[in-house]
């Protein structure tokens, strides 16, 4: 009997190892992508006509101002980005 209670505590054992060596395989493989999205990270730009902020190659580029599409760049920068 007790050579039977051995082998469960041991096949037990066995089994508690390999789902904790799965989850660190799993922890290792999502901290990776932090480190990926890292590298691909932009400025962000604010929008001279209405304020929104985009990231930069997303963004129109005009006289040094951003904006954040073509009417906004059109229509200009408002009036509290031109000092008025």
């Amino acid at each position: 009997m007790a050579k039977l209670l051995l082998l469960v505590a041991v096949v037990a054992a066995v089994l508690l190892l390999v789902k904790n060596y799965q989850r660190s395989l799993e922890r290792q493989q999502t901290e990776g992508e932090p480190r990926a999205r890292k590298d691909s990270l932009e400025d962000m730009v604010r929008c001279a006509q209405c304020g929104v902020h985009l990231p930069r190659s997303e963004s129109f580029l005009s006289r040094g101002r951003y904006f954040c599409s073509d009417e906004h760049r059109k229509l200009g920068p408002a009036r509290r980005e031109r000092g008025e």
